[in-house]
């Protein structure tokens, strides 16, 4: 074990980043700002994804030529998106930084954190908003369409924690099925309103459809 004073191991010479990872990591810096994430955040995150190994604050700074001040804070505005863990290495006193493993969790965690920050302010403050009492006719109208926002981002916050529950496999496929989603929500709507009549449990045009989407 290293002396409390001693310098840090050096580190692993550093592999050079191709053409490739090049394109990526600045690809991920410019639509970061799109995103409302910095730039540098977003190829700060880049780098560590495509490498697919844990770095330290002064590899990122090498690697990237940022200032250390400014990967430190990259990797604090990462950290607090829940986007990168901090790990030690033995006998090495620095912070290692890698970001989730499962690509599923990483959307996962992407979603939650922007509901989080964009979606909940929204939603107390339309539930402050329809508290009140309409001072007049235009405020109740005002209200019916804020009741109706509010209905909407309800729904799909509720879809969401459904979606957050789901494996990574299940969600993958659910993903894959796309257009026979539709199919079944079609083939349901026209059962409800077609005419009457009986039908046995092999006729329902959902089994039918769950048959089809095996197939």
């Amino acid at each position: 074990m290293n002396p409390p004073n001693a310098a840090p191991p050096p580190s692993n010479p550093l592999t050079p980043l191709t053409p490739l990872t090049q394109r990526f990591i600045s690809h991920f810096g410019e639509m970061g700002s799109r995103w409302g994430i910095n730039r540098t955040v977003g190829q700060i995150y880049a780098l560590l994804y495509v490498l697919g190994q844990p770095l330290n604050a002064d590899q990122i700074a090498d690697y990237l030529t940022f200032s250390r001040s400014n990967v430190s804070m990259g990797l604090k505005e990462l950290q607090s998106w829940r986007l990168v863990k901090l790990l030690h290495q033995p006998g090495d006193r620095r912070e290692y930084f890698e970001p989730p493993k499962d690509i599923w969790d990483i959307f996962k965690t992407l979603l939650e954190e922007r509901r989080r920050r964009e979606i909940e302010p929204t939603l107390s403050m339309l539930r402050d908003a329809l508290l009140e009492n309409p001072a007049n006719d235009t405020d109740k109208q005002a209200q019916q369409r804020m009741r109706e926002m509010y209905n909407l981002i309800e729904l799909s916050s509720s879809w969401f924690d459904d979606v957050q529950r789901l494996s990574p496999e299940t969600l993958a496929s659910l993903m894959k099925m796309g257009s026979k989603v539709k199919k079944l929500l079609d083939v349901r709507d026209k059962f409800r309103v077609g005419s009457g009549g009986s039908k046995s449990h092999h006729d329902h045009p959902d089994v039918q459809l769950t048959v089809q989407l095996k197939e």
